[in-house]
Formats: structure tokens, C-alpha cells, sequence
């Protein structure tokens, strides 16, 4: 007789039930998150350390790195990185890798671009024609791994070269497609949301998340289940209330004193990337965490074999989670153009997938399947925009660039690295 899918999924999800009075009280919450702790169940503990450690060694380098303007730049850079990690989330829980990411999100903004400037097509529709694209590229990578077998390396190692074709040749000999100014898709990046609202989306927000958890409390409890005992309960609201209300104030400081500003003479509030991110990550957070759907992912990453025998489909959701990849990798692709102001010939290559991957990966996420949150995207997005922000500031010279991708590509490193120990102490652990 096959084995339940919940309990296939309770050895691998994150929100697994734990053992029996574990949230009885304070003490046991505290003994029995120690105790997971040793067992290798570190969470976001790394990646929040991390950034932390960095970012006050910027401080101290540099007096204004933690500035409002600083603050701003990293948001920005950090958002076509931290969506692009949320898609491959979903591909590395499965231990599989799309290296076609980077150029699937360039190959779709560069279609939004050339149907806006070059057919008049409304900027909503290019974005949905680009989003739909990306989709379409996911469904045909994960047919092909699902169906015929192909490894995922090979085929999107061809789909990654490929794709940089395409882009160029519908680029053109022009180089770049530049959008227009006052083009929608461009305030995303350039324009703030208006200090009042900005402060409405932070209620919002925090009171959601204390509804979820209060509400995931409550039901555990009359369900005769342990549950985290609300004295942590409120220190986490207060932890997001607290970080929230600093970000949100610091983001209404005027980061633009000059009357030639590029929109306006005021640079107040958060950029419109940031309700985005947060509308995504909220999103795909419930999906993987909360939806039988998530926990069928998980079940599959955990032990495909157990997964098959206890009636998932494993086909079907190893192509979603390319599909999922290939739709964030337009909407990131997207992001950058509005970033950018532009779509250029080589939009989505270079290091863009590798960025990504290793935000991934420092969020917490692991290589080798199973394990990892869309919260992991987040953090590893911001660990790695702040260590190329600030080794930007910290070096200079003719090969600044290569120090750069030198510290970076050591920490993506130190991160595989301590992902393995990791399943090591968790095996030993059983």
C-alpha cells in the first residue's frame, strides 16, 4: 500500500508539524527550535546573519552606505535579481536548474519593446505578450524534461544560447530599443509610491501577516496540536512592524535635492518595485506553503520515488515548476527593462542567471532539491545587491569589476558549501 502524501510531505516541508510539546509553552518552543537548529534546520538564520555582517562592514567602510539614497539603490538593484530567485525557488526544490532563465526574461522584454516602439502596440499588451511568452518557453522546457527525459542542464543550456540569438537579431543592428520616458512599465523602477499610500501598503502587510500567523495558532490549538506560542507570535510582528516602519520612513526622505531631477525635482517614498515584490513574495509564499499543490512540490523534491507511489503526478508538477520559472524570468526580465529604460542586444546574459542562482542559494535554498522558501529569494537577493553595491564603493580602478565577481562568486561558494555540511548534519541527524 503507497504511503499518504502527507506524510511524505511532513519529513520535507518547512511548516511540518513537530514533535509533541514542542509549542506547550515558551520553554519547549525555545528547547525544540534548538534542537532543529542542531539538526540542521537553520532557516533564514545564515542569510539574515549574513546580512546583517555585510552590510554594517559597508557602514563602517562607507558613512553613507546605509543613506536613503544608498537604501533606494540597492531596492532597485536588488529587485530584478530577488524576482527571478523566486521563479528558480520553485526549479531547485525539484533539484533541477534552468541556465535559460537570464535570457528568457531578456528575450521577453526585448518582444515588449519591439511590439510597443516598432507595431503600436499598447504597453499592456506587450507586457502581457512577454509574460505569456515566458510561460510558453516553461511549458516547452518542462515538457521535454518531463516527458522525453532530457536533462534539464542540457536543455536549457541550448535554450540559453538560443535565446541570445533571438534577442539579438530582433534587437537589431541598433543595439538597444530605448522605451519612452513616460512609459508606465518605466515608473516601476523611477517613480515612488506617494508617502501616505506607502505607509497604507506597510498596515496592510503587517496586519496580514499577524492575522496568518494568530489565525495558524489558533486552529493548531483546537486541533490539540502544538503551536508557536504567541509571546513569539507577537515578537515577530513586532520585528516586521519595526524593519517595515524604518524602511518606509527612510524612503520618504527626499533623495533628490536638484530642480533637473530626471521626473521630478522630489525623489520620496518606496519605488513601485516594492509593493510588487511584496504582492509576489505573498503570493508565492502561500502557493508553495499552504495550497496541496506546494506540498506536492515538496513531496517530489523530498523523494520523487515515494512522491509517485503515493498517487502525485510527478510529471506534471515538474513542469510547473518551469513554467513558474520561465513566467517569474519574464516578469523579472521586465523589471530590468524598467530599470534599464531600455532592452540591449545582450539583455539577460552575462551573469544575470548565475546572480540569481546564487541568491537562491545564500537565501537558503539547496542545490540538491527539497529544501527552500520564496523568503530565500528575498534575503539572498539583498545579501548579493549589497556586496556588489558596496565592493562597487570599495574598490576602485581598472579591475574593480573583477574583485567584484571575485568576493561575490566566494560567497555563492561558501554558501553551496555550507549547504552540503548542512545535509550532512541533517543525516547524521536522520
Amino acid at each position: 500500500m503507497s504511503a499518504p502524501v502527507d506524510e511524505i510531505v511532513e519529513r520535507d516541508e518547512p511548516n511540518r508539524p513537530q514533535p509533541a510539546g514542542w509549542g506547550a509553552t515558551l520553554g519547549g518552543y525555545v528547547r525544540g527550535y534548538l534542537g532543529r537548529v542542531r539538526g540542521g534546520e537553520l532557516g533564514s538564520i545564515p542569510a539574515l546573519a549574513g546580512l546583517v555582517v555585510v552590510t554594517a562592514v559597508f557602514a563602517v567602510v562607507h558613512p553613507g552606505f546605509v543613506s536613503a539614497y544608498n537604501i533606494e539603490a540597492l531596492v532597485i538593484q536588488a529587485a530584478p535579481i530577488i524576482v527571478m530567485a523566486m521563479g528558480l525557488v520553485a526549479v531547485l526544490l525539484l533539484g533541477e536548474i534552468d541556465l535559460s532563465a537570464g535570457t528568457t526574461g531578456g528575450l521577453c522584454s526585448t518582444i515588449m519593446a519591439v511590439l510597443m516602439l516598432r507595431h503600436g502596440v499598447s504597453w499592456w499588451l506587450g507586457i502581457i505578450a512577454a509574460l505569456v511568452v515566458g510561460v510558453a518557453i516553461g511549458l516547452g522546457i518542462g515538457t521535454l524534461r518531463a516527458r522525453l527525459g532530457v536533462p534539464s542542464f542540457v536543455i536549457t543550456l541550448a535554450t540559453f544560447l538560443a535565446f541570445q540569438g533571438v534577442t539579438l537579431i530582433l534587437v537589431g543592428s541598433q543595439g538597444s530599443v530605448n522605451l519612452p520616458r513616460n512609459s508606465p512599465l518605466v515608473f516601476l523602477e523611477n517613480r515612488f509610491v506617494p508617502l501616505w499610500l506607502g505607509w497604507v501598503f506597510l498596515a496592510v502587510f503587517v496586519a496580514g501577516y499577524a492575522a496568518v500567523k494568530v489565525n495558524d495558532a489558533v486552529r493548531r490549538r483546537r486541533a490539540g496540536l502544538p503551536a508557536v506560542p504567541f509571546p513569539v507570535i507577537a515578537t515577530k510582528i513586532v520585528v516586521v512592524t519595526v524593519v517595515g516602519s524604518a524602511f518606509t520612513y527612510v524612503m520618504g526622505v527626499n533623495r533628490n535635492l536638484s530642480s533637473n531631477a530626471f521626473f521630478h525635482s522630489k525623489a520620496q517614498g518606496m519605488p513601485w518595485v516594492v509593493p510588487l515584490l511584496a504582492v509576489l513574495y505573498v503570493g508565492w509564499h502561500f502557493l508553495l506553503s499552504r495550497t496541496r499543490y506546494g506540498r506536492h512540490v515538496y513531496a517530489v523534491g523530498g523523494n520523487e520515488e515515494a512522491a509517485r507511489r503515493a498517487g502525485i503526478v510527478v510529471s506534471r508538477i515538474r513542469t510547473s515548476v518551469f513554467v513558474i520559472c520561465s513566467g517569474m524570468a519574464a516578469v523579472s526580465g521586465l523589471v530590468a527593462t524598467s530599470l534599464l529604460q531600455s532592452v540591449q542586444s545582450n539583455a539577460g546574459a552575462g551573469n544575470t542567471l548565475l546572480l540569481a542562482v546564487g541568491a537562491a542559494v545564500i537565501g537558503g535554498t539547496s542545490l540538491f532539491g527539497g529544501r527552500g522558501r520564496v523568503v530565500d529569494a528575498v534575503l539572498g537577493g539583498l545579501v548579493v545587491a549589497v556586496i556588489i553595491n558596496g565592493m562597487s564603493d570599495l574598490i576602485q580602478g581598472a579591475n574593480s569589476a573583477g574583485y567584484e565577481w571575485i568576493v561575490t562568486g566566494a560567497v555563492l561558494l561558501l554558501a553551496a558549501g555550507f549547504d552540503a555540511a548542512v545535509r550532512r548534519v541533517q543525516a547524521h541527524h536522520g
